[in-house]
């Protein structure tokens, strides 16, 4: 009688241990949260590196500015010819 009690004891216990609140699922579960936040906190501090250097090329001079200006509006110089080169389409078929 008392080796039920304890074998019931043990399952009941077992049971909390792998299902119950703060179980082994739980864990897991807080563990792969952990895991995707750490992530996405690393993608965030890359994106905030690469902002940091894009401000102090800003702030050390006119080249910078310039080849933003260049890149990003398409602004050319009063003696420089622009040339767009367009792809030619794919076919499709």
């Amino acid at each position: 009688m008392l080796l039920a009690i304890l074998l019931l004891l043990l399952v009941a216990l077992q049971f909390k241990m792998w299902f119950g609140e703060g179980g082994y699922r739980d864990v897991q579960r807080l563990a792969q949260r952990v895991d995707e936040q750490a992530e996405e906190n690393e993608a965030l501090a890359q994106r905030n590196r690469e902002l940091q250097a894009e401000v102090e090329d800003l702030r050390q001079g006119l080249e910078a500015i310039e080849e933003r200006a260049r890149s990003e509006l398409g602004l050319i110089k009063e003696d420089e010819e622009f040339y767009q080169v367009v792809p030619a389409p794919e076919n499709r078929q």
